[in-house]
């Protein structure tokens, strides 16, 4: 490593946001862990970055696999400035009462106990150089009521709540703590349910002020402004990115597409 190359360490990069995201860091010239549950795709995406990145197979909801990963970080890196929590999983489209109660525990372990389980691996050698930004992927679901989404819309509450806490409590050791809350985007996840017949995109984009469904690089380069010295005196804050979704609060649709 060069001596001034910074360390980012991204979970769910292997595809969707996370990939987005992963390239996004590493065209700002940071070297990108790029950690996802698929270890062999994890390893695939950090090759075709071309450059000093590494990937790490990891279940972010298992408190032994994520204190090993990054302990094998700090060992090849010796150092973290950035922790992007992307890992999820998509929320249940199941009316309330039929909701499988497994797949609702699967679902909050991985959003919300994720992410507070790699906030505190990273917490250490962070707190070490006095310096560091964490920053939580959120959710429009998490700021309003989405009908069928309880699991998915209930632990990204608690991302946006566990933001504001962290950061409150960890400023003093020099870290930073932000959000972003992203709208629908056009990833594999949405579209399955688009397949499905569970969203209806052009209905959506209707919904949506800006008329269109964001994209995954409308949200990295959010994350890597949030992430980066730019934003130094910001932190706790959750920052909709959702092409108006949030402010919009008339009847109708928001756009005439």
């Amino acid at each position: 490593m060069s001596a001034d190359e910074k360390v980012a360490v991204i979970t769910g990069a292997a595809s969707g946001i996370g990939w987005a995201l992963a390239q996004t860091f590493a065209r700002a010239r940071y070297a990108v862990c790029v950690v996802d549950l698929d270890a062999e795709t994890a390893k695939k995406r950090a090759g075709e970055l071309n450059g000093n990145h590494e990937g790490y197979g990891c279940d972010v909801s298992d408190e032994g696999q994520v204190e090993r990963t990054f302990a094998a970080v700090q060992t090849r890196y010796g150092r973290l400035d950035v922790l992007v929590n992307n890992a999820g999983i998509v929320g249940s489209q199941e009316p309330s009462i039929s909701q499988d109660m497994v797949y609702f525990d699967r679902i909050t372990k991985v959003i919300i106990n994720g992410t507070f389980l790699c906030s505190r691996a990273a917490f250490h050698p962070m707190a070490a150089q006095k310096s560091g930004a964490i920053v939580n992927v959120g959710s429009i679901a998490g700021l309003t009521g989405l009908p069928r989404r309880n699991a998915y819309g209930a632990a990204k509450a608690g991302v946006h709540s566990l933001t504001r806490s962290l950061a409150t409590e960890w400023a003093q050791h020099g870290i930073r703590v932000n959000a972003v809350a992203p709208g629908y985007v056009a990833t594999p996840m949405v579209q399955g349910l688009v397949d499905q017949g569970k969203v209806d995109s052009a209905r959506l984009c209707r919904r949506i002020p800006m008329a269109r469904l964001g994209t995954p690089e409308d949200i990295a380069d959010p994350v890597l402004f949030l992430a980066s010295d730019a934003a130094r005196y910001v932190t706790g804050v959750t920052l909709s990115v959702d092409g108006g979704w949030a402010a919009f609060g008339d009847a109708g649709n928001a756009s005439e597409q």
